[in-house]
């Protein structure tokens, strides 16, 4: 078994550089062009651009036409003053109307300036809206696959804790072949490596298992082993300054900010029902009548009209001010949200910079005790070959190492999650 697991470590890095490989641009390229949401934004927009016209706003003319045909059959009786009477059964008759008009609104309280004025609003809000998306994704892409990096620094660090545990157990083996060593060292010495396979089998599930979650995010009909051979690097040039004062230029910002227009021109909307509608009316009309029996047997008429017709809203039961009052408030409310948009963006974009600033400060001094519990590793571990040091000590050495290597790389993966995470702030990131 220890062979084979020997053997499984020195093919690992074969079988990597045999899977496909990823890295970050490609990561985002593929999210932008597949990913559902996405996806799901750039139709909003493309919804938007299709309703923001006149016609929608109803400032175009509505021509309809119109065709009515109906058969009848009656029994007619007619008593004339003449004395004349007429008496059919089953009489046939036939009426037939249609008719062409358009209208067209000349005059609503400028309902139409203001409905085509909101589509225009919503337009621009979807395109925000779709940019804060965008920046989304491509954060959470970023974020899982430096976490893919992160949990491959762990293997390594496993990887090395295992080596060394094996050193031990052979250096325990030796000793006991010379009478040196009892069977508890043995004993312990083997449980310790079976304890660190066990550890670097399970990490190498996370990674496994962080690696198909990126494939999700990045919306793949088919899921495959690939490799990512990276490292994190941290921006340290970061000013909270450059991210506070840019944060009214936010797609989430400016999509609010879009909001509280849109319903200012929904306020002008309902309020311009209490005027009156002027319409332009016009069209040509045909209608012909033709029956079996009675005083007329047939009647035709067709010619064109046009006229003006006028509605005055008197009275509805307040309905259109209690419409344009709860309007108002909607207004007054997406002020109030943009608002605390602001401060809950700015208190964000604080606390995500002392995140990061904070981890910077660390990564130094834990940089040199990673260092120092390595050597401390070497050290133990010659001792411990020559029987200076006890099997409790290299165990110890090895937690340390552990502890310090873990800290190390969780540090580095903070310091670049709050990164991330004020350049979306402040719409930086990009492939």
């Amino acid at each position: 078994m220890k062979l084979l697991y020997s053997l499984l470590i020195f093919l690992l890095p074969i079988i990597s550089l045999a899977q496909p490989s990823i890295n970050l641009k490609g990561a985002i390229d593929s999210t932008l062009i597949n990913n559902f949401d996405i996806q799901i934004a750039t139709n909003n927009v493309e919804i938007t651009k299709i309703n923001n016209t006149a016609g929608m706003a109803g400032g175009l003319p509505a021509i309809n036409a119109t065709i009515v045909d109906n058969q009848s059959e009656t029994d007619v009786l007619q008593k004339l003053n003449s004395g004349v009477e007429i008496k059919k059964s089953n009489a046939q008759a036939n009426a037939l109307n249609s008719s062409l008009t358009a209208g067209i609104v000349l005059y609503n309280g400028s309902r139409v300036v203001a409905t085509r004025s909101r589509l225009q609003t919503l337009l621009k809000q979807s395109e925000q809206q779709l940019n804060l998306q965008i920046q989304n994704t491509i954060a959470s892409v970023m974020v899982k696959y430096y976490d893919i990096v992160r949990q491959n620094e762990y293997l390594k660090i496993l990887q090395t804790l295992l080596e060394v545990s094996e050193k031990k157990l052979e250096i325990v083996l030796a000793r006991k072949n010379v009478g040196m060593a009892n069977d508890a060292d043995e004993l312990q010495a083997s449980i310790d490596v079976n304890s660190m396979k066990q550890s670097f089998r399970s990490q190498q599930l996370v990674i496994d298992q962080t690696k198909t979650e990126l494939l999700q995010l990045m919306s793949l009909k088919k899921f495959y082993p690939y490799s990512i051979n990276d490292s994190i690097i941290v921006d340290k040039t970061i000013q909270l300054s450059t991210i506070t004062d840019y944060l009214e230029k936010n797609p989430q910002y400016l999509s609010a900010e879009q909001q509280i227009k849109i319903n200012e021109q929904i306020v002008k909307e309902v309020n311009s029902l209490r005027y009156p509608t002027l319409r332009l009316n016009t069209g040509v009309n045909f209608n012909r009548s033709q029956n079996g029996a009675g005083l007329t047997l047939m009647s035709q008429n067709y010619g064109p009209y046009a006229g003006l017709s006028l509605q005055l809203p008197i009275f509805n039961g307040n309905t259109y001010k209690i419409q344009k009052e709860t309007a108002l408030y909607n207004v007054e409310n997406s002020k109030i949200e943009l608002q605390s948009l602001l401060n809950i963006l700015t208190a964000d974009a604080i606390k995500t910079y002392q995140a990061y600033s904070t981890s910077l400060e660390q990564l130094t001094s834990q940089q040199n005790s990673v260092e120092l519990s390595k050597k401390l590793i070497h050290v133990v571990l010659e001792r411990f070959n020559v029987n200076q040091a006890t099997i409790l000590e290299v165990k110890a050495a090895q937690a340390s190492y552990e502890n310090s290597g873990f800290q190390l790389i969780n540090l580095t993966y903070a310091a670049k999650i709050a990164e991330i995470e004020l350049k979306r702030l402040r719409y930086q990131l990009s492939n």
